[in-house]
């Protein structure tokens, strides 16, 4: 059964770093393009970085130049490196394949506070 867990979050202050960790149990996760979603409170879930299966990235504009994605295809493992974070961008954090063909997992809670 494919699945999909999430770790690494946490409570971080404003500006801090935190970075995100999911493996991922598919036997063709190095052909896939994968991504970050984020679903804050009473919000929408949305698409926050992916990955291809290449390594090319592409963000969310709200993102863009603080978030990274990585990949590692031996370990069937796709990263998140958050730097600067911001209040707005405390979410519970989950990852999928880009066309969301995968069963969420539980996701992994990121707090940005002071």
């Amino acid at each position: 059964q494919v699945r999909l867990t999430e770790s690494g979050g946490g409570l971080v202050q404003p500006g801090g770093s935190l970075r995100l960790s999911c493996v991922v149990t598919d036997k063709w996760f190095a052909a896939r393009t994968m991504a970050w979603y984020r679903q804050a409170p009473a919000k929408e879930r949305e698409l926050v970085a992916a990955i291809s299966r290449l390594g090319s990235t592409s963000y969310a504009d709200s993102v863009r130049d603080r978030f990274a994605i990585s990949r590692d295809n031996t370990r069937a493992t796709v990263s998140l490196q958050m730097n600067s974070l911001k209040p707005e961008d405390t979410a519970v954090y989950y990852c999928n394949t880009r066309d969301e063909e995968i069963t969420w997992g539980q996701g992994t809670q990121v707090t940005v506070s002071s």
